[in-house]
């Protein structure tokens, strides 16, 4: 057996999740024979769908309209739809709508051609800007392509294109967008927590993008960048009572706000609570589309291993090269960090198992195999590499435990302020756990006191700032605060803030 924390060089997996298998429809354009245990309905819908599929080629192919649509979509349906059908001309025309984008086809708009991502070529582009969705659509259907074409060039531009993002253009949560005015990406670390648009379709934008750049890579960052978004923006868009969403996920809310009637539609921006309906809505279908596919994103294969990604209690399935294997999973997380795998089927072979150490453990976790003593493995993939038993266990230790979070100190919007994390879930402060009712904005953390766990809640200590009132808001006498004495209050889930009614909230919270 051996045993190590990154394995070499990446291997990329392959879904787990079992496609439908369909033949090949004819040359003409008509579908194919359906696969035996395929329903007479899905084939029914194959059909409309190569129709459709077909009539866009046919407009929009090589010797057609030579446009793109303001709103990049079809190029990650398109991909899809070839690998579904085996049928490549679908592929081929995702390919010429991507190549195309960049070169000004469309017309000027107030937002300048960035907005919809054709002022630069995608294979030029070194950072996501414009509208953030729009970016992340595009940014998909790119990955497809390269994948599907081989084209390493353009695979290299989106991955140093997504890096630059994460790194400079996205907020602790994982939101992406920081402009209202046209939903777009900011500068570098222009990151204003109580103006993020951070729309929540964004956010499924760049878990479609990161899930497809670890497919094509087995990078263990992009699955973190998945779980990230993933808990904080996608699980903080809906409401618990489940009929209520937020359109844009702020980071600061400065004022309570009121309820929003149910019976009108709210403007997409302007919303302090969950409203049940916004003038734009693609909100509550995205997240259901995404909800629906979170089996997805658990686990990859590979010839000769299992990956797995994301941390839930269940069973996965995987076809290797040698025949069949499945594990057992058992796990509390993110609440508590110890994810428990135990192999339910395997084969006579030598085969890997390869877990993700979380990027936010940055102290490592601890792996257990069987009965032997506990390792230390770093941040990345661990790997345990052994001809399997049935019922061999393997176990993975993190430290959920809460911790103060520092922001870059490029990051204007929050400089002299703190963050708390627990595990890959962000806190937020609100108003409704604060003494007398009190307000978030004149809250003042201690950073020399640690965040703890007290009842089940993490807590911190602080004080509240009293200002006297000045005529200008630039006076130095403004600087004198009055503090109150020091006092613990407690913190909640990003995902579940504003679930008690109107309320103040933060994230970033400035240091005393």
């Amino acid at each position: 057996m051996t045993r190590s924390t990154r394995g070499g060089a990446p291997v990329a997996p392959k879904r787990v999740t079992p496609r439908a298998q369909w033949t090949r429809g004819s040359p003409g354009g008509t579908a194919g024979t359906p696969h035996p245990t395929a329903s007479r309905r899905r084939w029914r819908r194959t059909v409309i769908a190569r129709r459709a599929a077909d009539h866009v080629c046919e407009t929009f192919g090589a010797d057609g309209i030579q446009g793109v649509c303001g709103h990049p979509e079809i190029e990650v349906a398109l991909a899809e739809f070839a690998r579904y059908t085996g049928d490549r001309k679908y592929l081929e025309q995702a390919r010429l709508f991507i190549e195309r984008r960049g070169h000004r086809t469309l017309a000027d708009i107030e937002f300048g051609r960035q907005y919809f991502q054709d002022e630069t070529p995608l294979r030029e582009t070194d950072v996501m800007s414009g509208h953030a969705v729009r970016a992340l659509y595009l940014a998909a259907g790119g990955v497809d392509v390269a994948v599907e074409t081989g084209d390493d060039e353009l695979l290299s531009a989106l991955r140093t294109q997504m890096a630059n993002t994460i790194g400079r253009r996205t907020y602790l949560t994982g939101g992406m967008g920081a402009h209202h005015e046209g939903e777009s990406f900011g500068l570098d670390y222009e990151l204003p927590p109580d103006r993020a648009y951070s729309e929540t379709c964004a956010g499924v934008g760049s878990v479609m993008v990161n899930f497809r750049l670890l497919l094509a890579t087995g990078e263990s960052r992009y699955a973190d960048a998945i779980e990230r978004t993933l808990y904080n923006v996608v699980a903080g868009s809906p409401g618990e009572e489940g009929t209520s969403f937020f359109y844009t996920n702020t980071l600061h809310q400065r004022v309570p706000g009121s309820t929003p009637s149910p019976d009108e539609q709210s403007p997409r921006a302007a919303s302090s609570l969950r409203a049940p309906w916004f003038d734009v809505s693609c909100c509550p279908t995205n997240v259901a589309r995404t909800f629906a596919s979170l089996g997805a994103y658990v686990a990859t294969s590979s010839a000769d291993g299992l990956q797995l990604h994301q941390f839930v209690s269940g069973e996965v399935k995987a076809e290797l090269a040698a025949g069949h294997v499945s594990v057992a999973i058992e796990t509390r997380y993110p609440d508590e960090g110890t994810v428990r795998v135990t192999v339910a089927e395997t084969v006579a072979d030598e085969w890997e198992l390869a877990i993700r150490v979380p990027g936010w453990a940055r102290s490592g976790g601890l792996l257990v195999v069987g009965d032997s003593e506990p390792e230390t493995v770093a941040p990345g993939m661990a790997r345990v590499r052994r001809r399997f038993a049935v019922g061999d266990v393997v176990e993975l230790r993190l430290d959920p435990a809460p911790r103060f979070t520092y922001p870059d100190p490029r990051v204007d919007a929050v400089q002299g302020s703190v963050a708390v994390e627990a595990g890959p879930l962000v806190l937020c402060v609100e108003s409704v756990d604060l003494p007398d009712g009190a307000g978030v904005n004149e809250l003042r953390v201690d950073p020399a006191v640690a965040p703890r766990v007290a009842d089940g809640r993490t807590v911190v200590t602080g004080r509240m700032a009293r200002f006297e009132p000045t005529d200008w808001p630039y006076d130095p006498e403004a600087e004198d605060v009055d503090e109150t004495a020091a006092f613990e209050f407690a913190l909640t889930p990003y995902h579940r803030r504003a679930n008690r009614g109107p309320a103040t909230m933060r994230v970033w919270m400035p240091c005393a």
